[in-house]
């Protein structure tokens, strides 16, 4: 690439696209093209072939996804599947039939077996089944490692893969139904610490801000302060405790995503699928289990009550931690730790409120 390449981000407004385009900029890309929807729907092949047929961009970092934590992924198993399928068939074909030179796929450590030895090197894809929990974005997800391998091996063409361990920033979803763990657990602790100090004109800001999720919409004309409070205290949140999703012991590695962004944008720069090869995983090495980073979060947002564990939810995967030696060996390391990324995260969170 250089700086004049036209450059397509896909999915440019969420976690991962946002990071990608902050870090294309500050390296001088200048020729970025970025689409909202619903100007663009990229699950509607029509067009999606539209706008390549258009722009036709040399480079595309494909990171439009539908995402979500456990009770998103088990409760939308259709739409996961359906939308994921549909974006990566749409755009990786799209990129092909209108001459991209490059594509960066971004794919997710949930495609690997539920049980696969520990860390995951990349070659245990498909070596075994998948957690339940999560296996229809997994399948969408393995089916555009696929199609990325076979579009080269039978086209010529120069598309990668790179498989991130869980990732967590800026921009993420905050929604309390659809989040992630990491982000998740930021907001539970900080409104049962906004609670915890009465701070109740910050708590309602941050409900108007990010969606509550579970059908919840708090409308100040509507609804109280009291009704905010019940549904915060149904859904585990309170002034003193804050209940959490299974044991707290299954371990979890995480990636502030400006390194993710930093990882994508020097494969792209830097290396091709012959040396690549179908995938490659992008994380830290290493991992926590989930009580350790919930106690780092609370103590990092200065929430002082009691974590619960409602040990009748699932823990998912009970180890997903990612085997990163083929891309240090292509000289390239994470340098954000855990606890700055958290910090990072809850400053951006606060500015967004504010």
């Amino acid at each position: 690439m250089n700086p004049n390449s036209k450059i397509y981000v896909a999915g440019h407004t969420g976690l991962v696209g946002s990071a990608i385009i902050r870090k294309l900029k500050k390296k001088g890309y200048e020729n970025l093209i970025v689409r909202e929807y619903p100007s663009l729907d990229l699950t509607r092949q029509e067009d999606v072939e539209e706008f390549f047929k258009k722009e036709k961009p040399e480079y595309v970092f494909l990171a439009a996804a539908r995402v979500g934590g456990i009770l998103a992924n088990n409760t939308y198993k259709a739409d996961f599947i359906y939308d994921n399928l549909a974006i990566a068939l749409n755009v990786i074909h799209s990129a092909y039939k209108y001459g991209t030179k490059k594509l960066l796929n971004l794919g997710s450590s949930c495609i690997y077996p539920k049980l696969a030895p520990q860390p995951i090197k990349e070659e245990y894809l498909l070596k075994d089944y998948l957690e339940p929990t999560n296996e229809p974005y997994a399948i969408a997800k393995i089916a555009a490692i696929k199609l990325c391998r076979y579009f080269n091996e039978q086209y010529g063409t120069n598309f990668i893969s790179i498989m991130p361990t869980n990732l967590y920033g800026p921009n993420d979803n905050f929604n309390l139904e659809t989040a992630h763990v990491l982000p998740a657990l930021i907001r539970k602790f900080l409104i049962a610490k906004y609670l915890s100090e009465k701070n109740y004109d910050s708590l309602i800001h941050d409900i108007q801000k990010f969606p509550s999720g579970f059908g919840y919409n708090f409308d100040p004309k509507k609804n109280t302060t009291s009704d905010l409070l019940n549904f915060l205290e149904k859904i585990g949140i309170t002034a003193n405790v804050v209940t959490l999703w299974g044991t707290g012991t299954p371990y979890r590695e995480f990636l502030y995503v400006d390194d993710l962004a930093d990882a994508g944008v020097f494969l792209m720069e830097n290396y091709d699928y012959k040396t690549i090869g179908e995938l490659i995983n992008v994380g830290t090495g290493k991992d926590s289990t989930i009580a350790e980073i919930a106690t780092l979060v609370k103590r990092i947002t200065g929430f002082n009550g009691e974590i619960r564990w409602d040990k009748t939810k699932p823990d998912g995967t009970p180890r997903k931690l990612l085997d990163v030696s083929k891309l240090n060996n292509l000289n390239w390391k994470s340098s954000i730790n855990l606890e700055q990324g958290i910090r990072l995260t809850i400053d951006w969170y606060y500015s967004q409120i504010k």
